[in-house]
């Protein structure tokens, strides 16, 4: 059951939250990858509001039914994931995690290898945002099922 409605209780706190969000309409990674690392960091994190939102997303915009299935194992998934992406859902997971409070050096060298750093900046701001996103969630027992794709964009 629902502790808080925090889009209701306190909307100026939501549309802080959506503000935030908002700059990344304009980062320099795709959509597509944005919503490929929302969801696997929602994995992480146990967050049913937000897996239910990026995997309607993702086929949305007209990821695989097989691509999300096998998010979570996208390491032993071959070539079903590009280098990019994989590069980029390592440094998720590290990002996410931060294990023993580092991210490893080998995890940061893969992702450099495939983004600039700018692009590290807005996708490590991509990572931040959904854990952000997460803990309210989670924390407020947010119901999932309801999510219509491009809901709270249009919100914003």
């Amino acid at each position: 059951m629902q502790r808080i409605n925090y889009h209701a209780t306190n909307k100026d706190l939501f549309k802080a939250l959506l503000t935030a969000q908002s700059y990344l309409e304009n980062a320099t990674i795709e959509r597509n990858l944005m919503h490929l690392i929302d969801m696997r960091v929602s994995q992480i994190n146990g967050c049913a509001y937000c897996l239910d939102m990026h995997s309607k997303d993702l086929r949305h915009e007209g990821d695989s039914e097989q691509r999300l299935y096998l998010l979570s194992a996208w390491r032993e998934a071959g070539d079903l994931f590009t280098p990019r992406e994989r590069a980029a859902l390592g440094w998720a997971e590290a990002v996410t995690r931060l294990t023993d409070q580092e991210v490893p050096d080998a995890v940061y060298a893969e992702a450099r290898e495939q983004f600039s750093e700018a692009e590290l900046a807005d996708l490590t701001y991509v990572i931040t945002m959904i854990n952000t996103w997460n803990r309210f969630n989670v924390a407020f027992r947010t119901p999932a099922g309801s999510y219509q794709p491009g809901q709270h964009s249009a919100a914003a």
